[in-house]
């Protein structure tokens, strides 16, 4: 194969940047250099996550690893990247994340706190997503055959719960823990559980549960701003998590499946108590008289033209999206009974297929209509950062195996990104600053 055939072979290989933006020009001198001081700042926040100077050293190496340019930006490229055929350096890599005595929840938190000072609104979003990493074998930890929303389909892999903070100028992760399946705490994986140092305080919690615990770390720590909670139906189906949620005391607004079935009016309840024949009742039920729970599906087919409103969800790189949206209260059900009075409200697409999206919400009746319409358009801030950090920070590039290993990765990952995130908040500032051809 000729010289110039490899080339556009190797082209044609080559991955767009998460952005879907051509690539500009190069950056002049200063700018190179003003950002490469400004990386050097940044992690300088870190530092008292270290107990030695060593530590220090290793995490810049590893943060400046993943903001190269590196096809693949693995331990071992990135040594090779820099030193060579040195193989200590490859080992002291591996052993400051699976192994080195540093604080991680530090740096978790001071991240936070960068991300609340660059970015905090107090009518910020903050959400919850799953996100699959492909694996081969079946030694990495949490590893299993499960659905892989990367692949669209059933595969072996990994699944990272993440959070994701979004305001009016920018999105920035928050958190991210490991899933591990049910069957991982079943005696047969004990062997692979003490292999991955998993702390044996961790047991088994749904996707909805994490999301539901980090969340409420955030809170707890009161350092970033947010209102909202958003999330797609798969946490939509858990009560356990909109209940959790409203106790935090946020507003949340969540899909859920079309399926779900609420009732109009609140309906009478018959408390326990002897029954007409057989044994008496010891819990309450809904009144025999009282209507049945109808589909949200079946309600929006309802609903006459009136109701619906077309309205401008957010402006989007190929134009405005547009979308129907209807509004109701109605009570839940919960374990059979009512449960709490929600919001409803209905998302219709525009095109052919009128796809139909349905959210609940425990916002209070005073909450503006544009605000629902506002928030239901705040999924793709997660897609696209989890996009941003396989395509650009080489967050599904780690070969790790272990548990702190898989966490400490994904924190660095996280710290890149937010990085990257404000130099492009700083050069839009400046507007235009560094567009000047160099001398």
């Amino acid at each position: 194969m000729s010289h110039r055939k490899q080339r556009r072979v190797r082209c044609a290989n080559r991955r767009p940047p998460a952005s879907g933006r051509k690539p500009t020009a190069k950056l002049p001198a200063h700018t190179v250099a003003a950002s490469a001081e400004a990386l050097l700042a940044f992690h300088a926040r870190f530092a008292a996550c270290f107990r030695r100077r060593e530590q220090r050293y290793w995490s810049l190496f590893y943060l400046c690893g993943q903001l190269s340019n590196l096809p693949r930006k693995t331990i071992e490229a990135m040594v090779l990247n820099l030193y060579g055929t040195d193989a200590n350096a490859g080992r002291d890599l591996e052993r400051f994340l699976s192994q080195g005595r540093w604080d991680q929840d530090e740096m978790l938190q001071q991240h936070q706190v960068v991300v609340a000072e660059g970015l905090g609104e107090p009518e910020g979003v903050i959400i919850a997503d799953g996100s699959g990493f492909p694996k081969q074998g079946d030694q990495s930890v949490g590893v299993a055959f499960q659905y892989c929303g990367h692949l669209g389909k059933v595969a072996n892999c990994q699944q990272g719960v993440f959070l994701v903070y979004a305001g009016t100028r920018a999105h920035a992760f928050l958190d991210a823990q490991l899933y591990l399946p049910e069957d991982w705490f079943t005696e047969a994986y004990q062997a692979r559980r003490q292999a991955g140092r998993i702390p044996a305080e961790v047991v088994f919690r749904t996707e909805a549960q994490i999301a539901l615990d980090m969340i409420t770390q955030v809170v707890q720590r009161a350092v970033v701003p947010f209102r909202w909670v958003t999330a797609d139906e798969a946490y939509g189906k858990s009560p356990t998590f909109l209940e959790g949620i409203e106790q935090l005391g946020k507003w949340f607004l969540v899909e859920v499946p079309t399926d779900t079935r609420v009732w109009l009016r609140t309906p009478k309840i018959e408390p326990p108590g002897q029954g007409l024949l057989g044994r008496p009742r010891t819990r309450p039920r809904v009144a025999r008289s009282a209507p049945a729970p109808q589909e949200v599906k079946a309600l929006a087919a309802q609903l006459p033209k009136s109701r619906w409103m077309r309205r401008v969800i957010k402006q989007g790189s190929k134009g405005p999206l547009v979308a129907e949206f209807a509004f109701l209260r109605a009570t839940t059900v919960r374990d059979e009974l009512p449960g709490s009075r929600r919001w409803v409200i209905f998302r219709r697409s525009l095109s052919a297929s009128r796809e139909l999206k349905v959210y609940i919400s425990n916002a209070p009746t005073t909450c503006p209509r544009s605000e629902f319409i506002r928030v239901s358009g705040m999924r793709w801030p997660v897609e696209t950062a989890l996009e941003e950090g396989k395509g650009e920070v080489g967050m599904d590039h780690y070969e790790t195996r272990t548990w702190p290993a898989w966490h400490r990765h994904m924190t660095h990952a996280a710290l890149a990104h937010l990085f990257l995130v404000s130099l492009c908040m700083q050069w839009q500032k400046k507007s235009g600053h560094d567009r000047a051809p160099g001398p």
